[in-house]
C-alpha cells in the first residue's frame, strides 16, 4: 500500500502556525525540533486519523504573495464528518478573525465545504 506519509509547509511564525492546526483541527504536536546549525526549526502536526502535517521555519524563509491559480501548492482540505461541523468550525474560525474564502455551500462536485485563509494566507478547505 502507498500512501502519503506526510506534507510539509514552511512558515514564519511557527507557533502561529502550530496553534492554528491544534486549536482548530485538534493536531498533537511533537516537541520542537531545532538545528542549531542551519537554525531549523519544525513540528510534526498529528491528527486523529493518523496524518501528519510538518511544519517548518529557518531564517531564510519569505513570505510570497501568490496567486491562487498558480502551479504548485493551492490548499489543504481538512475533513470535519458533518455539514453541521463544516458550519460550525467555519464559523468559530472567521470569529477569530481569520478571512472567509468562501461560505459553506455544496459544490458542482456535491462536496459540501468552506474555505478559509488560514496564518500565512495558506487556504484551507474545511469539508464533510
Amino acid at each position: 500500500m502507498i500512501k502519503i506519509e506526510h506534507i510539509a509547509i514552511y512558515a514564519i511564525d511557527l507557533e502561529k502556525m502550530k496553534d492554528f492546526f491544534v486549536k482548530y483541527f485538534n493536531a498533537t504536536a511533537n516537541e520542537m525540533y531545532h538545528n542549531k546549525t542551519t537554525d531549523f526549526k519544525s513540528y510534526f502536526l498529528s491528527f486523529p486519523d493518523s496524518s501528519r502535517l510538518e511544519i517548518m521555519t529557518r531564517p531564510e524563509v519569505v513570505s510570497v504573495d501568490k496567486n491562487p491559480y498558480s502551479c504548485g501548492y493551492i490548499h489543504m482540505a481538512m475533513s470535519t464528518g458533518s455539514k453541521e461541523n463544516v458550519d460550525s468550525l467555519t464559523e468559530k474560525i472567521i470569529k477569530d478573525d481569520y478571512q472567509l474564502v468562501s461560505a459553506p455551500r455544496t459544490t458542482g462536485d456535491e462536496c459540501y465545504e468552506s474555505c478559509i485563509l488560514g496564518p500565512e494566507n495558506i487556504i484551507i478547505e474545511i469539508t464533510i
